[in-house]
């Protein structure tokens, strides 16, 4: 009806005639005003007030389109001939039932009539021909109904396609949808290197206290100390994942760890740990954060299946990382192909470096290749730059 009240007005300013904003729909002028509307379409933000319509009113079907931040145009276009559509058709049905339902009442009411009576041009005098006219007005009337029904038919046949989502809106909300799971997947996977780190610490720890607690209780003291500073360093860690999932925030990290964290990290582990570690300053954060993860996985493997001093090796060469852990006896339990191991072979695979997890060429006092008594070993080369 704006339209249509601002094309009315238009034609009366340009005619010269006093306005009457109640004139019947001039079929020129609403031919006139469709254009306007399809501008209209282009530029106001009309999709969402299109898509509440055709879902509450047409009962359609609408996948709901992902926000975004720019309008692409391929959007816009379809929005518009959505807009133009949909005001074109409701014009025309809203225009035929103004007209239709009281020419329909009117029609029925003729017979009742004892005097003739003009009817679009044409003269009925009372009689037979009142009651034809009365049949042609419910005809109409049924047209009417069957016109209204096609067009709502045809909208919402027509509404998923024009208001739903574009091709490149599906390809960035599936560009989102892949951000999310691999970031999930990051966040699992962080969780079980911290968490399972932790709990190793704390269970070391733990017996470790237990067996010292009557002649050596300030031992005891320490590995107390250390599995409450892992326990509660794995439920910051807990509480911070399952933060970022319930929020939906993937953007909010705190700092995370990097390798200048090593020393921490050797020293809450409670392990004999011999460490030779170069400079990494050089080290890309990327990278750093990434083998941090990797140190705390093979360090995790060591402590919970090896025995003795853990050899830990970590050194910039040329232009790679070289990281190595070496803990004796047991085997690291990496033959079982676990999580850690998998968790540590996805890091690397995502920096394009290798990485080589198997028992040392020989055990203690010269033993059989990856026999009970050997040692294990994790071997890792990271790529300081990205490659093609």
């Amino acid at each position: 009806m704006p339209y249509m009240m601002a094309g009315v007005l238009v034609v009366g300013l340009w005619q010269g005639e006093s306005t009457n904003l109640l004139l019947p729909a001039q079929v020129g002028v609403f031919a006139a005003v469709l254009p306007v509307v399809a501008v209209t379409g282009l530029f106001l933000p009309v999709r969402a007030l299109e898509v509440s319509a055709a879902q509450g009113l047409l009962g359609a079907r609408v996948e709901t389109p992902p926000r975004q931040t720019r309008r692409p145009w391929q959007e816009r276009r379809r929005t518009a001939a959505w807009f133009t559509l949909h005001l074109a058709v409701g014009g025309v049905v809203s225009g035929f039932t103004l007209a239709i339902v009281p020419f329909t009442v009117f029609t029925l009411a003729l017979p009742f009539m004892g005097r003739p009576i003009e009817v679009i041009g044409f003269w009925v005098t009372p009689g037979g021909t009142t009651a034809l006219w009365a049949l042609t007005g419910l005809a109409v009337l049924a047209a009417l109904v069957a016109m209204a029904a096609g067009a709502g038919a045809l909208l919402a046949r027509l509404a998923p396609v024009l208001l739903g989502p574009t091709p490149s809106e599906r390809l960035a909300a599936a560009e989102e949808h892949a951000r999310t799971l691999a970031e999930r997947n990051r966040l699992a996977r962080e969780l079980h290197d911290s968490v399972g780190h932790a709990l190793s610490v704390v269970t070391l720890q733990a017996a470790a206290a237990g067996r010292v607690l009557d002649r050596d209780p300030g031992t005891a003291r320490t590995a107390l100390a250390a599995v409450e500073q892992a326990a509660r360093a794995a439920l910051e860690d807990l509480d911070h994942v399952l933060g970022v999932l319930r929020d939906g925030d993937h953007t909010g990290r705190g700092p995370q760890a990097t390798l200048a964290d090593l020393d921490e990290l050797v020293a809450a582990s409670g392990a004999r740990v011999q460490q030779e570690v170069g400079d990494l300053s050089g080290v890309p954060a990327v990278v750093s954060r990434e083998a941090y993860r990797i140190v705390q996985e093979a360090l995790t493997n060591a402590i919970k299946h090896g025995h003795g001093p853990v050899r830990l090796a970590a050194a910039v060469r040329g232009d790679d990382l070289r990281l190595e852990v070496t803990n004796q006896g047991g085997g690291g339990g990496s033959r079982t192909g676990g999580r850690g191991v998998t968790g540590m072979r996805e890091r690397v695979r995502l920096l394009r470096g290798d990485l080589e997890a198997g028992p040392t060429d020989t055990g203690p006092e010269g033993g059989p290749e990856g026999g009970p008594e050997g040692g294990w070993t994790v071997t890792v080369r990271l790529p300081l730059r990205s490659t093609p």
